[in-house]
């Protein structure tokens, strides 16, 4: 593909959509030629702060503009399979935030239209590229941890939804949102990048006002028990993965912080080159469109992560 800067529109203009178009404005290898939401807010917000970009409350307008070479979709979730088919189908690329859908055969069909159209898909998963994750994956492979024992997954929020979204309504709502949904499918997709896929074997969720309240699932990944403990409750705000090794154990915090545990207790780690975030993900898609190698995870591994988190919903 030719090295002239990428032609991206962009759909969705709420808090993920505006980082990610400040990124994009300011990416050497990317040109925003449009950018939707229909909320009048939202799109008032986004001409104030790149005066020169062209904006809709349409978004049907980004999927079937003939110069745009591929879509970035941070609409909610009932939306995503929708503008994505959409998308392929005009011969666009698409970058989505997750989840992938929250109607499995929507997530089907969204994947089986990448495999026939051949075209780049990846879905922007915090921990596709975060260097504690990168560096978890290498030492499991490279036989650091010894015989892989478990993970476990545990989230808590003093709070649902958080702070800065609360002006999202559907993050909260059981149709599309969730704290399954929006925090749980990152560390079910990194444990799916690091054992292989999840099978459910007991799940069960409950709900509060503002939505889930708790959740408790056992999985198992090739045969490696996977535990998920989720809360809305007192207490600090908690984002905790950790992988237990016969040899090493490794935990990985706050999105990003990694700590190796052994007998004398859980040490530290010091990790060299980019934190990995989102301006590393539009990057790696950029590259991906260019033809180059990506830690990005495709439409496929999003259906994997998809299966898992509804399995708690189909056990309502």
């Amino acid at each position: 593909m030719t090295d002239l800067p990428l032609r991206l529109g962009v759909i969705g203009l709420g808090a993920m959509g505006a980082e990610m178009l400040a990124i994009a404005a300011a990416h050497p290898d990317v040109t925003v030629v449009l950018a939707a939401d229909p909320g009048g807010s939202a799109l008032e917000r986004a001409r104030i702060a790149h005066p020169d970009l062209t904006v809709t409350a349409d978004p049907t307008e980004v999927v079937s503009h003939t110069g745009i070479d591929a879509v970035y979709i941070a609409a909610p979730p009932v939306t995503h399979a929708g503008y994505a088919i959409a998308a392929m189908k005009s011969g666009k690329a698409v970058f989505c935030e997750k989840p992938l859908a929250i109607d499995l055969a929507e997530g089907e069909e969204m994947v089986a239209l990448a495999d026939a159209t051949g075209l780049v898909n990846a879905l922007n998963y915090t921990l596709s590229d975060r260097s504690a994750a990168v560096e978890v994956l290498r030492a499991v492979r490279a036989g650091e941890a010894g015989d892989v024992l478990g993970v476990d997954i545990e989230l808590l929020f003093p709070e649902w939804p958080r702070e800065f979204q609360k002006d999202a309504r559907w993050v909260a709502g059981r149709e599309q949102g969730g704290f399954l949904r929006e925090v749980g499918s990152h560390y079910v997709f990194l444990t799916d990048r690091v054992l292989g896929p999840l099978t459910p074997v007991h799940t069960e969720v409950s709900y509060g006002e503002e939505g889930e309240s708790s959740a408790t699932g056992l999985f198992s990944a090739n045969g490696i028990p996977v535990r998920l403990l989720g809360n809305v409750a007192a207490g600090p705000e908690t984002y905790s993965w950790t992988l237990h090794g016969s040899q090493r154990s490794y935990r990985i915090t706050e999105w990003g912080d990694l700590s190796v545990g052994d007998a004398d207790g859980w040490k530290p780690v010091t990790l060299s080159g980019p934190r990995g975030g989102e301006d590393t993900r539009l990057a790696e898609f950029v590259g991906a469109v260019r033809g180059r190698p990506s830690t990005l995870a495709d439409f496929a591994a999003g259906l994997r992560v998809q299966r898992v988190i509804e399995s708690f919903h189909s056990a309502e």
